[in-house]
């Protein structure tokens, strides 16, 4: 069978095994996930971008020139009401470090240390693009699309499940923090879970594009 390898520009593990198992969900055959430690090293563009989509096509852009294999990118963060939307696509860095998410996540905790719960709202939010390289049948082509998991932000943090601000974000209509979901509960309702489904028409048409070039060079 002619396997599309689909690249999730990322390290992180638990973002390959999220798409891994949306993926597996869909009845998409045919398609080996691959991550950033898979391929050879190239220069990764910092975030810079004023948007979620913006980061998301430009990491997608970027990974798919560098190694010409069809390229999936999210960039996603939390948007607090009473923080004005922030951190929103600074939540990676908030606390001033790139990836340290316990203070990440302990300063937004003490923005909101005297922020009543009726006024704590919040969203995640998501964006993914996926772009696909080169210059013919739907290659050169790019989606992306953004979604939102509406919730509150706690007084503390609660769960060892998911990473990043996932201890402190209670989803509308639940008790439970996203970390203390299990992965199948969280996929089924998360903004990542969402998008990543949202981009699935696009990886089935590249999918079946492929397939039918493999049966125009006579392989299998």
């Amino acid at each position: 069978m002619n396997t599309l390898r689909l690249l999730l520009a990322t390290r992180n593990t638990k973002k390959l095994a999220e798409l891994r198992r949306i993926l597996s969900l869909s009845d998409l055959g045919g398609v080996q996930v691959i991550g950033l430690d898979d391929v050879p090293p190239f220069p990764e563009a910092p975030e810079t971008a004023a948007s979620f989509e913006g980061n998301a096509l430009a990491k997608a852009r970027d990974a798919a020139a560098a190694t010409g294999v069809a390229t999936i990118a999210d960039d996603s963060g939390l948007e607090v009401d009473a923080l004005n939307g922030m951190p929103g696509v600074l939540s990676a860095r908030w606390a001033g470090r790139h990836g340290d998410d316990a203070a990440n996540l302990q300063l937004v905790l003490d923005q909101l240390a005297d922020v009543p719960h009726d006024r704590r709202g919040a969203a995640f939010v998501c964006a993914a693009a996926l772009v696909v390289p080169g210059d013919t049948g739907t290659a050169g082509a790019q989606t992306v699309v953004r979604a939102h998991w509406r919730g509150a932000v706690t007084g503390q943090a609660r769960g060892s499940n998911g990473f990043g601000y996932d201890p402190i974000f209670i989803p509308a209509g639940e008790t439970r923090t996203s970390a203390e979901l299990d992965p199948a509960e969280k996929d089924a309702v998360s903004h990542r879970g969402q998008a990543l489904r949202a981009l699935l028409p696009a990886v089935r048409a590249l999918v079946s594009d492929r397939h039918e070039s493999a049966q125009g060079d006579g392989r299998p």
